[in-house]
Formats: structure tokens, C-alpha cells, sequence
């Protein structure tokens, strides 16, 4: 029980106390942890409590305190814990306490590298229905390795970041010459991302067994993509500036140990995995029990289920790593869309929509096949607890703004 007065079930209570970056109006950068309507500020209230790391709370991005490793994430965790339970320390606590109304929330992580997988096979599957309806469903390699792109990590950005439209080839007539102008099939994607706090050294592949030993958090992620631009460009090397021009991320990063008590068996893998990907025990393989929601202008028009997903964070980043490729503090990687096998779970409009042949529907009488200009779409998400009570993932959100000239 916390002495702050926050329910147990609210939002942000004691068992999701994610970590940011924010800056007071006009103020310095410092992390902090939210709590309820309210976010501590780390850095003071460490130099008052003589904390041994109070200078990593004072940076602008979490890259300094992940670098230090698990035990002390752990240890971080049990400390901020103390805080909010520990009524002797209510009234050092509380003066370190700021309203979220009066801060800036700010991106809480440099991102080193960004990669993207596919790792929902009912996601897959739907694409390869809908731009490959004579051949099979998913690519011959799927069910074997995690499928990914390597992304821009220069466009990652902050929740409540404005998306512009983005302006690229297109070839809307096969049997004429590609154009060029603002995509007209800009589309959303309900991802989860996972960031990575220890790096690992070049050469030296990440055991799926070792994942927990480097990733610090989880956040939702959007990655937009230009579908008719992708559509173009893809063939033969994949997504490039269909995908790159905005990757938007939740402000608030909940720690990997936040979900011990959401830890599902992965669905099961059929063929066999190769041997790298299998892990020494089947707790190593762990899926996550996530309900996420996606909203255009506020109407809910999906609701997808992480659980579903086939390829598990720590394949993704055993497959990430096994040809030698380090990893470096603030690698980003995410999950792909999120897709369930119901049409209202579904991740993306793209498949909502079928590439535009359908509409959905929003609560206030309209419909979309593709993003317009001026939408705001919000993804969030959570995990159920066993007592009842949520971690709260959080939202990421952005509005769509008009093409430049």
C-alpha cells in the first residue's frame, strides 16, 4: 500500500511507476517517475536522499541509468517503491512532486538503433492476402526467423508530436510512370517497442536466455507508414522512406519488471525453431498479456492482443544479435503490428480496411479508409494483475498535419 493518494486499480499506481524525461516550462531536462497525475522528480529528490546515483537522474535521456545495468534498475525500483510506502518520507517526497499539466514532456530515450520485426503471424498472414492473393499467405522464411527491417532512428519522436504527410514515389497505375506527391494511403501500425538498456560487445550473439539481462523497458510505438510509397519502393529491399519519415513512441518507459506477473507461454512454434532461437527453458520463450486500443479522433475502432503474437522480444533479439551485431544503450526495437485473428483486433488500417476497399466507422457518423489530414490517433495499452490492479502501458499519440509544399 502506497501513503500516496492514488487507488490501487488507477492508472499508474504503484505497480506500473514508469520512467520519463520532462522539463518544467522553460526549465533543465530530468528524469522522473510518474505516479497518478504526478511525476517526481528523480534528480532532486536523490540529491536530498544522498542516493548514490543521483547524477543519472539529473541527464535528459534514461541512457545514463540504463547503462548501469539490471541490478541497478532493480535496486532504483525498490528505492522509488520506498518512497511512496514509507510515510516518513511523505513530506521530503511531496515537494518533489510536479502536476503533469505543468511540464513538457520530452523523448525519454536517444535512440541508438531502431529495428522493426513482423511478428504477428495474423498480421503477416493478412498482408499477404492483400498484395499477394494468389500465392501463400505468409513468405516461406516467416515461421522460421523473425522477419525485420533496420529503421531511422533520427525520427523516433516523442508522444504528441505532430506527423506531417509524407511526400514520395508512388505508382498508383502500374501500366504508367510512378508520380510523385503526398502519400494517399497514410496508415497507423498498434506496435509495442522494447528498449535496451546493456549493450553487448561486437561479435558476441545475445542468448534468447540473456534477454532480460539488457532490456529496460517497454513502450507503445507507432509506426506510421505511407502504404503506396512502401507499395512502390519495397521490392527488393524492403520499407525504406515509406516507413522513416515518423516512428512515435509513449513518453513514459515501464520497466521490463513491471511485467513479471503478464508473462504468457508463447502460441505454439510449428515447424521447430532453429537451435539459437529455442532457448535453454520454455520460461525464456515469454509472450506478454497486453490489451491495447487504437482510436482515430477518439473513437476506439481496434482493440489487438499482444498475447497472440508468435515470435517472442527475446527471439527477436537473439535473432537481432546472432550474426554479431551489437547492441548499443538506447537500441529501440519493436514488435511489428499487432494483429489479432478477429477483424476488431486487427493493428492497422491496412487491414481495417482491406488497402482502402472498406471504411471504419467513427462515432461521430464518419469513416476512414486511409488517415486524413487533422486526425489524432491514440494508441494505449495495459496489463492485467493478478490482484486486480493494471500496469498501465500508457498512450502514444499524433495528429496528421498537411503535406509541405
Amino acid at each position: 500500500m502506497t501513503w500516496f493518494d492514488v487507488p490501487d486499480d488507477a492508472a499508474y499506481g504503484l505497480a506500473t511507476l514508469p520512467y520519463g524525461v520532462f522539463s518544467r516550462r522553460g526549465g533543465e531536462p530530468t528524469v522522473g517517475v510518474r505516479i497518478g497525475d504526478s511525476a517526481l522528480e528523480l534528480a532532486a529528490m536523490a540529491r536530498e536522499a544522498r542516493h548514490p546515483h543521483a547524477d543519472v537522474f539529473a541527464a535528459s535521456s534514461l541512457n545514463p541509468l540504463m547503462r548501469l545495468g539490471p541490478a541497478v534498475w532493480r535496486d532504483v525500483r525498490r528505492w522509488v517503491v520506498s518512497l511512496f510506502t514509507d510515510d516518513t518520507r511523505r513530506d521530503t517526497l511531496t515537494a518533489h512532486l510536479v502536476d503533469l499539466g505543468e511540464v513538457d514532456m520530452l523523448l525519454p530515450v536517444e535512440v541508438a538503433d531502431y529495428v522493426d520485426f513482423y511478428a504477428s503471424e495474423s498480421h503477416a498472414s493478412n498482408v499477404g492476402r492483400i498484395f499477394r492473393p494468389d500465392s501463400p499467405a505468409l513468405p516461406p522464411n516467416w515461421k522460421h526467423l523473425p522477419i525485420g527491417y533496420h529503421g531511422r532512428a533520427g525520427t523516433v519522436v516523442v508522444s504528441g508530436t505532430d506527423v506531417v504527410r509524407p511526400s514520395g514515389q508512388r505508382s498508383p497505375d502500374p501500366s504508367a510512370a510512378p508520380i510523385f506527391g503526398p502519400s494517399t494511403k497514410l496508415d497507423l501500425e498498434c506496435e509495442v517497442g522494447f528498449v535496451v538498456g546493456c549493450s553487448s560487445p561486437l561479435g558476441e550473439p545475445v542468448a534468447v536466455g540473456s534477454a532480460r539481462d539488457h532490456i529496460f523497458g517497454v513502450v507503445l510505438l507507432n509506426d506510421w507508414s505511407a502504404r503506396d510509397i512502401q507499395a512502390w519502393e519495397y521490392v527488393p529491399l524492403g520499407p525504406f522512406l515509406g516507413k522513416s519519415f515518423a516512428t512515435s513512441i509513449s513518453a513514459w518507459v515501464v520497466p521490463l519488471d513491471a511485467f513479471i506477473d503478464a508473462e504468457v507461454p508463447l502460441p505454439r512454434q510449428d515447424p521447430a525453431v532453429l537451435r539459437y532461437l529455442q532457448g535453454e527453458a520454455d520460461d525464456e520463450l515469454w509472450g506478454l498479456d497486453l490489451r491495447l486500443e487504437v482510436a482515430i479522433n477518439g473513437s476506439v475502432v481496434s482493440a489487438p492482443d499482444y498475447r497472440s503474437m508468435y515470435w517472442s522480444p527475446a527471439q527477436m533479439l537473439a535473432h537481432m544479435t546472432v550474426n554479431g551485431a551489437s547492441l548499443r544503450t538506447g537500441d529501440l526495437f519493436a514488435s511489428g503490428t499487432v494483429s489479432g485473428d478477429a477483424a476488431d483486433t486487427f493493428g492497422s488500417l491496412l487491414e481495417l480496411t482491406w488497402n482502402g476497399t472498406e471504411r471504419v466507422k467513427l462515432d461521430d457518423g464518419g469513416g476512414r479508409g486511409f488517415l486524413e489530414d487533422g486526425d489524432v490517433v491514440t494508441l494505449t495499452g495495459s496489463a492485467p494483475r493478478p490482484d486486480g490492479s493494471w500496469v498501465t502501458l500508457g498512450e502514444v499519440t499524433g495528429r496528421i498535419r498537411s503535406a509541405r509544399e
